[in-house]
């Protein structure tokens, strides 16, 4: 039995395997809300964490924590201008990977739909 690192959000193996970080990198991508967060971004470039909560709807403490998320995979960076937060997404291949999810799932929807497999994230 492998030790664990307590250390991040998800746990690993002391000595993950490159399938084990991929799975933890695309987990940041499998919360709705992490990626409503990431289309809102796309869309704008920039939004402080007040206008998320305004266009979200959710407390401020839950979309922080969404944002906390993204921030650690290197999804989105956040500047400070006084005391506003802004966040963007960080690279273009952020936004390249988005586009190409869209894409298959056009392709794949009611599959997804359907799937039991997967479970739906809790609350």
């Amino acid at each position: 039995m492998s030790a664990v690192v307590s250390s991040s959000p998800f746990r690993l193996p002391s000595t993950p395997l490159a399938s084990d970080l991929v799975a933890k990198y695309f987990r940041g991508l499998g919360d709705p809300i992490r990626l409503r967060i990431l289309e809102l971004l796309r869309g704008q470039g920039e939004l402080s964490v007040g206008e998320l909560v305004r266009r979200l709807g959710l407390p401020q403490p839950q979309v922080s924590n969404h944002l906390a998320c993204l921030r650690w995979c290197g999804f989105i960076e956040a500047r400070r201008e006084g005391r506003t937060v802004y966040n963007r997404i960080t690279d273009e291949r952020v936004e390249a990977m988005l586009e190409l999810a869209a894409s298959l799932l056009a392709d794949n929807a009611e599959h997804v739909a359907a799937c039991c497999r997967i479970e739906e994230p809790q609350p």
